[in-house]
């Protein structure tokens, strides 16, 4: 540029041209930014329209798929109801042949309809002949009916008798042996591995023979022991039943009845007589249990037999009762440790007054009140045996029962009103005494009430003369007083001995062993009464202990006793073993003589032990 020249008018120019230009450019800037924001607005509103145009097609490609498979469920529903009418129509063509030829079938069963109508009718003319024959076939039938239960009851009657008199042929005492199978505490503290092996404490040495035999192998010798029955190990609880049931029978007959086990500890008595240990309440249910030993079988076995019995003519009353250190103990009363002694009663008959007696009317209450019992008897660990029992368990069942009617007392008859007179005027005394001279000259016979039993009203006399009692008025004197029945009172006496065992090998000290001494002497005195009664000695030693003084009834004779020997078959019991067996022999050797029958408890009888109610006095309830 020249020298000299103004050069401020160019520039402002030039700067009002710049800032225009800026000026120009921020607003076209503007004009962008707020085209760009359009466009943003813009694109956001396309994408939510393209996300709402994916999701309508997504709509209706699964509507799309919807209706194909609805369309094709119609095809295929299409196709079957084609088929179902094609077979509609087969049937509907089938039912029109049938509807053809119906009315000609219908035809025809009406005429064999009328066929089987004349027919019948004819066998019923000819049947109807004959039912007076018929008529006359169940009289005679009848008549025989009558007969056959006459003798039915004959013969029922003869075989209590025979049942009686094969109880009586058997022994007063039978004694019968269990051989308990092989346990794993037999083995003594040896291998597991070892058990029943040769040579070992539980080598087998007890074998079962059969049903009478039982052989006791040892390397010395070999003893055989001969008893009414013996139990194989495999053999069941109702195995030991089944020998035992008939003696129920015979206490409904009148017979008291004892059943004991004994045996050493550990041999299996109170499996035996009550079930297994495995079970607290003894199996105590409606059904019978495979595991359920004599108590509660017997009891079952009792009420089963009680319920053919009329109604109301049998109760039952259960006691328990455990005999321990030489002390009897109540375990249904409240205070077990009360002292009870056995009173001889005037007719040599012994009891405890002050036992208690719960009156039962079915097995689950007798094994209510055994279980209880149980839960107050004393148990013990020992080393022969877990749960070994500390005392002797009495469980008695006392049957209350009618006594025969050669046994009931009449009450006195009501005597005849003497001043009385009937509706018609005549003195009570006067008409029984015309009623009694007209049976004697007419040779009838007329109740009270003008009734005859040999012929009827209007009936004639030995001299043919006409007698009639129509017009007679009738009285009815007062009825006489209900008979008084006799009771008879029988005993169940089932007994879970404890064992009896070798205080060396149970290893117990201090009250168990005062316990285990008078177990042992107990069951002592039991072996030296047996003996006693086997030797015919004119004493036994019965008080020599409470267990045989409150068992004497039923060792002495006034009981049949089933004595059930518990044998363990391991060598290392072979002494207790002898010793239980050798017991058996002594009690079959006992001959006691005829059971006697109960009687009412004051009843005295004439003519020998055997005639019960031939004479004396009874006394009545």
């Amino acid at each position: 540029m020249p020298l000299g020249i103004d050069r401020t008018d160019f520039l402002n120019e030039k700067n009002k041209r710049l800032e225009r230009e800026l000026r120009t450019r921020d607003e076209r800037i503007a004009s962008l930014e707020t085209e760009n924001a359009m466009l943003y607005l813009k694109l956001a509103q396309l994408r939510s329209n393209l996300q709402y145009s994916r999701e309508e097609v997504s709509g209706f490609q699964s509507q799309y798929e919807s209706e194909t498979k609805f369309r094709q469920n119609v095809i295929d529903s299409a196709l079957r109801f084609k088929q179902e009418l094609e077979s509609i129509k087969r049937k509907m063509a089938s039912l029109q042949r049938v509807a053809v030829d119906l009315p000609i079938q219908f035809q025809n069963d009406i005429k064999h309809a009328n066929t089987v109508v004349q027919r019948h009718r004819h066998m019923f003319v000819s049947q109807t002949s004959n039912l007076t024959t018929m008529q006359d076939q169940l009289s005679n039938l009848q008549e025989a009916l009558n007969d056959i239960t006459d003798r039915h009851a004959k013969e029922k009657k003869r075989r209590q008798e025979l049942h009686n008199l094969l109880m009586e042929l058997r022994g007063n005492i039978r004694v019968h042996c269990r051989v308990r199978p092989l346990m794993d505490f037999d083995r003594g503290g040896e291998d597991s591995r070892m058990l029943g092996g040769s040579g070992t404490k539980s080598e087998v040495v007890v074998h079962y023979m059969d049903d009478e035999n039982v052989c006791v192998r040892t390397t010395k010798h070999n003893k055989v022991f001969e008893y009414e029955r013996v139990y194989s190990p495999a053999e069941a609880q109702d195995s030991v039943f089944d020998e035992v049931s008939p003696m129920l029978t015979s206490l409904l007959d009148g017979y008291n009845i004892c059943i004991m086990a004994y045996g050493q500890t550990g041999s299996g008595k109170t499996h035996t007589m009550l079930g297994s240990h495995k079970n607290e309440d003894y199996h105590l249910r409606m059904e019978p249990h495979k595991d359920e030993g004599v108590i509660p079988r017997a009891a079952r076995e009792l009420f089963r037999l009680i319920s053919e019995k009329p109604d109301g003519k049998i109760s039952v009353e259960v006691s328990v009762v455990e005999i321990y250190n030489n002390d009897i103990q109540d375990l249904l009363s409240g205070d077990p440790h009360a002292k009870h002694d056995v009173i001889t009663g005037p007719d040599g008959s012994l009891s405890i007054p002050t036992l208690t007696s719960k009156k039962v009317k079915k097995i689950q209450d007798v094994m209510s009140f055994v279980q209880y019992g149980l839960r107050m008897r004393r148990e013990a660990s020992t080393m022969v045996h877990e749960h070994s029992s500390r005392s002797h368990l009495i469980v008695t069942l006392t049957v209350n029962s009618q006594a025969p009617s050669f046994l009931t007392k009449p009450s006195a008859p009501s005597p005849i009103p003497e001043n009385e007179t009937d509706p018609s005027g005549i003195p009570y005394a006067v008409r029984a005494a015309l009623l009694s001279h007209i049976a004697n000259v007419s040779g009838r016979r007329f109740e009270t009430s003008g009734r005859s039993r040999t012929a009827p009203p209007g009936g004639r006399d030995r001299r043919g003369r006409s007698v009639s009692l129509m017009s007679t008025p009738s009285f009815e004197p007062p009825a006489p007083a209900p008979l008084n029945h006799a009771i008879i009172k029988t005993k169940l006496q089932l007994v879970d001995l404890a064992g009896s065992e070798c205080v060396g090998m149970s290893g117990v000290t201090g009250a168990a062993l005062r316990e285990a001494s008078h177990i042992n002497k107990s069951l002592s005195a039991l072996a030296d009464v047996l003996g006693a009664l086997a030797e015919n000695r004119p004493h036994v030693p019965y008080r020599n202990s409470r267990l045989t003084h409150f068992l004497q009834d039923s060792i002495g004779g006034n009981a049949k006793l089933l004595v059930l020997l518990c044998v363990a078959p391991a060598q290392r019991y072979i002494t207790e073993t002898t010793q239980c067996l050798g017991f058996g022999q002594r009690a079959r050797q006992v001959q006691r003589g005829p059971t006697k029958r109960r009687l009412p408890s004051s009843a005295e009888k004439v003519g020998g032990p055997d005639r019960p109610g031939s004479g004396g006095k009874v006394s009545f309830r």
